[in-house]
């Protein structure tokens, strides 16, 4: 036999191999959401009770990520001149590994919200961000599951 010959069938033979290799021990990659989004609705659960929020009516919110912080807007469409008016802001420090995300909140509208930590779990579907996770603090008396979700807007 050819040597040429013997390494392409040995070659051959060990690719299906190579290949069950590399799946059976894949990299967890980071979700790709560096960019800006905007929040299009969300849900609290809370005591067994959901509360849905269309974030498409009346107002218009937007998280941004970098490679290391998150920063979210919100505010009402009648220029702060509804009876109420709304304005929230806040940032901080995340971490992201695969779908893992946890934010940490150093900066918040409502002061005693700083310096919290929190889990979150993320999912993509097509141009849509979906972020569940729970937000508990004894101190602030918050005990709730939230999802949201976002879609990112195009430059």
């Amino acid at each position: 036999m050819n040597l040429k010959v013997g390494l392409f069938i040995l070659s051959s033979a060990m690719l299906p191999v190579l290949n069950l290799m590399k799946d059976a021990n894949p990299v967890e990659k980071d979700l790709p959401i560096q960019g800006t989004w905007q929040l299009v609705s969300g849900e609290t659960i809370a005591k067994g009770k959901s509360t849905f929020t269309d974030y498409k009516k009346g107002m218009k919110q937007i998280k941004m990520f970098n490679g290391t912080h998150f920063a979210f807007f919100n505010h009402d469409l009648k220029h702060g001149k509804d009876p109420k008016p709304v304005f929230v802001a806040g940032g901080g420090t995340y971490t992201l590994k695969g779908n893992k995300y946890t934010e940490h909140l150093e900066y918040f509208i409502s002061r005693d919200w700083e310096d919290k930590t929190f889990e979150f779990t993320l999912s993509m579907k097509g141009d849509t961000l979906i972020q569940r996770g729970f937000e508990k603090d004894e101190k602030l008396g918050v005990d709730h599951e939230i999802i949201e979700k976002y879609v990112r807007l195009k430059n």
